[in-house]
Protein backbone atom coordinates (compact mmCIF):
# COMPACT_ATOMS: atom_id res chain seq x y z
CA UNK A 1 0.00 0.00 0.00
CA UNK A 2 1.75 3.42 -1.18
CA UNK A 3 1.68 6.30 1.31
CA UNK A 4 -1.38 8.06 -0.17
CA UNK A 5 -3.62 4.97 0.18
CA UNK A 6 -2.17 3.93 3.68
CA UNK A 7 -3.51 8.23 4.29
CA UNK A 8 -7.08 7.79 2.94
CA UNK A 9 -7.51 4.39 4.83
CA UNK A 10 -6.32 6.01 8.29
CA UNK A 11 -8.15 9.04 7.67
CA UNK A 12 -11.77 7.39 7.00
CA UNK A 13 -10.94 4.62 9.42
CA UNK A 14 -10.07 7.22 12.31
CA UNK A 15 -13.32 9.72 11.44
CA UNK A 16 -15.88 6.40 11.16
CA UNK A 17 -14.45 5.52 14.59
CA UNK A 18 -14.42 8.64 15.96
CA UNK A 19 -17.87 9.90 14.77
CA UNK A 20 -19.68 6.03 15.95
CA UNK A 21 -17.71 6.51 19.46
CA UNK A 22 -19.64 10.19 19.62
CA UNK A 23 -22.51 8.25 19.60
CA UNK A 24 -26.08 7.99 18.27
CA UNK A 25 -26.99 5.76 14.34
CA UNK A 26 -24.11 4.16 13.30
CA UNK A 27 -25.06 4.50 9.37
CA UNK A 28 -25.77 7.71 9.94
CA UNK A 29 -22.47 8.65 11.45
CA UNK A 30 -20.76 6.39 8.67
CA UNK A 31 -22.79 8.46 5.76
CA UNK A 32 -21.65 12.07 7.03
CA UNK A 33 -18.09 11.00 7.76
CA UNK A 34 -17.61 8.95 4.16
CA UNK A 35 -19.34 11.31 2.16
CA UNK A 36 -16.93 14.17 3.65
CA UNK A 37 -13.93 11.97 3.38
CA UNK A 38 -14.49 10.75 -0.45
CA UNK A 39 -15.17 14.04 -1.69
CA UNK A 40 -11.94 15.79 -0.20
CA UNK A 41 -10.22 12.60 -1.58
CA UNK A 42 -12.00 13.10 -5.02
CA UNK A 43 -10.90 16.55 -4.75
CA UNK A 44 -7.44 15.88 -4.36
CA UNK A 45 -7.11 13.01 -6.79
CA UNK A 46 -6.13 14.61 -9.68
CA UNK A 47 -3.31 16.20 -7.51
CA UNK A 48 -1.36 12.96 -6.16
CA UNK A 49 -2.60 10.67 -9.07
CA UNK A 50 -5.15 8.69 -7.19
CA UNK A 51 -8.39 7.25 -9.68
CA UNK A 52 -12.14 7.55 -8.12
CA UNK A 53 -11.71 3.95 -7.81
CA UNK A 54 -8.78 3.57 -5.72
CA UNK A 55 -10.01 6.56 -3.46
CA UNK A 56 -13.88 4.51 -2.68
CA UNK A 57 -12.15 1.42 -1.83
CA UNK A 58 -9.69 3.19 0.42
CA UNK A 59 -12.74 4.92 2.31
CA UNK A 60 -14.50 1.93 2.58
CA UNK A 61 -12.35 -0.27 3.56
CA UNK A 62 -11.10 2.18 6.84
CA UNK A 63 -14.60 2.88 7.24
CA UNK A 64 -14.69 -0.64 8.09
CA UNK A 65 -11.83 -1.58 10.08
CA UNK A 66 -12.76 1.91 11.93
CA UNK A 67 -16.25 0.52 13.02
CA UNK A 68 -15.14 -3.06 13.59
CA UNK A 69 -12.58 -1.41 15.63
CA UNK A 70 -15.12 0.36 18.13
CA UNK A 71 -17.46 -2.86 17.95
CA UNK A 72 -19.79 -0.90 15.71
CA UNK A 73 -22.58 -3.13 14.27
CA UNK A 74 -21.10 -3.75 10.74
CA UNK A 75 -24.34 -4.11 8.61
CA UNK A 76 -25.12 -0.31 9.95
CA UNK A 77 -21.35 0.47 9.12
CA UNK A 78 -21.51 -1.17 5.53
CA UNK A 79 -25.36 0.95 5.06
CA UNK A 80 -23.71 3.63 5.43
CA UNK A 81 -20.70 3.18 3.46
CA UNK A 82 -22.65 2.71 0.39
CA UNK A 83 -24.67 5.75 1.18
CA UNK A 84 -21.89 8.05 1.93
CA UNK A 85 -19.70 6.99 -0.71
CA UNK A 86 -22.28 8.01 -3.30
CA UNK A 87 -23.07 10.91 -1.86
CA UNK A 88 -19.15 12.00 -1.40
CA UNK A 89 -18.62 10.87 -5.32
CA UNK A 90 -21.70 12.64 -6.72
CA UNK A 91 -22.18 10.02 -9.68
CA UNK A 92 -25.12 9.30 -11.65
CA UNK A 93 -26.11 7.03 -14.46
CA UNK A 94 -24.57 3.64 -15.16
CA UNK A 95 -21.24 3.75 -13.16
CA UNK A 96 -23.50 4.08 -10.02
CA UNK A 97 -24.06 0.34 -10.04
CA UNK A 98 -20.69 -0.64 -11.06
CA UNK A 99 -19.67 1.82 -8.09
CA UNK A 100 -22.01 -0.54 -5.73
CA UNK A 101 -20.69 -3.17 -6.76
CA UNK A 102 -17.27 -2.19 -6.18
CA UNK A 103 -18.11 -1.41 -2.97
CA UNK A 104 -19.70 -4.27 -2.08
CA UNK A 105 -16.74 -6.06 -2.89
CA UNK A 106 -14.32 -4.20 -0.59
CA UNK A 107 -16.83 -4.21 2.20
CA UNK A 108 -17.18 -7.96 2.81
CA UNK A 109 -13.69 -8.80 2.05
CA UNK A 110 -12.82 -6.03 4.80
CA UNK A 111 -15.30 -7.74 6.86
CA UNK A 112 -13.76 -11.11 6.35
CA UNK A 113 -10.31 -9.38 7.20
CA UNK A 114 -11.92 -8.11 10.58
CA UNK A 115 -13.60 -11.11 11.39
CA UNK A 116 -17.03 -9.66 11.42
CA UNK A 117 -20.44 -10.84 10.61
CA UNK A 118 -20.56 -11.22 6.51
CA UNK A 119 -24.45 -11.76 7.34
CA UNK A 120 -25.28 -8.21 8.43
CA UNK A 121 -22.45 -6.79 6.41
CA UNK A 122 -24.23 -8.15 3.31
CA UNK A 123 -27.63 -6.77 4.16
CA UNK A 124 -26.30 -3.47 4.98
CA UNK A 125 -24.94 -3.15 1.61
CA UNK A 126 -27.99 -4.53 -0.11
CA UNK A 127 -30.32 -1.82 2.47
CA UNK A 128 -27.65 1.08 1.51
CA UNK A 129 -27.74 0.56 -1.98
CA UNK A 130 -31.32 1.11 -1.94
CA UNK A 131 -31.55 4.48 0.31
CA UNK A 132 -28.75 5.63 -2.21
CA UNK A 133 -30.68 4.70 -5.26
CA UNK A 134 -34.19 6.17 -4.04
CA UNK A 135 -31.94 9.61 -3.31
CA UNK A 136 -30.55 9.47 -7.02
CA UNK A 137 -33.72 8.16 -8.61
CA UNK A 138 -32.18 4.96 -9.65
CA UNK A 139 -33.80 1.85 -10.01
CA UNK A 140 -33.88 0.21 -6.76
CA UNK A 141 -33.75 -3.79 -7.94
CA UNK A 142 -30.69 -3.02 -9.94
CA UNK A 143 -28.72 -1.41 -7.33
CA UNK A 144 -29.98 -4.34 -4.59
CA UNK A 145 -28.50 -6.90 -7.35
CA UNK A 146 -25.29 -4.65 -7.98
CA UNK A 147 -24.59 -4.84 -4.17
CA UNK A 148 -25.57 -8.18 -4.13
CA UNK A 149 -23.41 -9.46 -7.14
CA UNK A 150 -20.47 -7.65 -5.49
CA UNK A 151 -20.80 -9.22 -2.42
CA UNK A 152 -21.20 -12.79 -4.00
CA UNK A 153 -17.78 -12.25 -5.82
CA UNK A 154 -15.88 -10.98 -2.66
CA UNK A 155 -17.16 -14.01 -0.25
CA UNK A 156 -16.22 -16.58 -3.15
CA UNK A 157 -13.14 -15.13 -2.81
CA UNK A 158 -12.87 -15.84 0.55
CA UNK A 159 -14.45 -19.38 1.41
CA UNK A 160 -17.27 -21.34 0.57
CA UNK A 161 -18.72 -20.70 4.19
CA UNK A 162 -18.23 -16.89 3.63
CA UNK A 163 -20.24 -17.24 0.26
CA UNK A 164 -22.85 -19.44 1.77
CA UNK A 165 -23.36 -17.11 4.81
CA UNK A 166 -23.69 -14.62 1.89
CA UNK A 167 -26.06 -16.15 -0.13
CA UNK A 168 -28.00 -16.81 3.09
CA UNK A 169 -28.20 -13.02 3.50
CA UNK A 170 -29.81 -12.65 -0.04
CA UNK A 171 -32.80 -14.79 0.46
CA UNK A 172 -35.00 -12.59 2.16
CA UNK A 173 -36.23 -8.99 1.31
CA UNK A 174 -34.79 -5.88 2.32
CA UNK A 175 -35.89 -2.87 2.68
CA UNK A 176 -38.52 -3.64 0.67
CA UNK A 177 -36.77 -5.15 -1.95
CA UNK A 178 -36.26 -8.80 -2.90
CA UNK A 179 -32.50 -8.95 -4.53
CA UNK A 180 -32.88 -10.53 -7.83
CA UNK A 181 -28.79 -12.12 -8.53
CA UNK A 182 -26.93 -11.50 -11.67
CA UNK A 183 -27.22 -14.27 -13.57
CA UNK A 184 -25.13 -16.47 -13.70
CA UNK A 185 -22.67 -15.47 -10.81
CA UNK A 186 -19.89 -18.04 -11.82
CA UNK A 187 -17.63 -17.97 -8.76
CA UNK A 188 -14.78 -20.81 -8.61
CA UNK A 189 -17.46 -22.01 -5.58
CA UNK A 190 -20.41 -21.26 -6.77
CA UNK A 191 -23.02 -24.27 -7.10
Amino acid sequence: MTMKHAGLVESAEHGVATAIKGGGDIAQATIDTIAKTLAAALKDAGKVGTSASEAIADVASGAIHGAAGVGAHLGDAAKGIVVGILRGAREGGSEVMDTIGHIADVVIRDTAEVGGELGHATTGLVAGAIQASKELGLNTEKAASSAAHGALKAADRVGTTALETVRRALTRTISGVKVVLQEPFKGTRAK
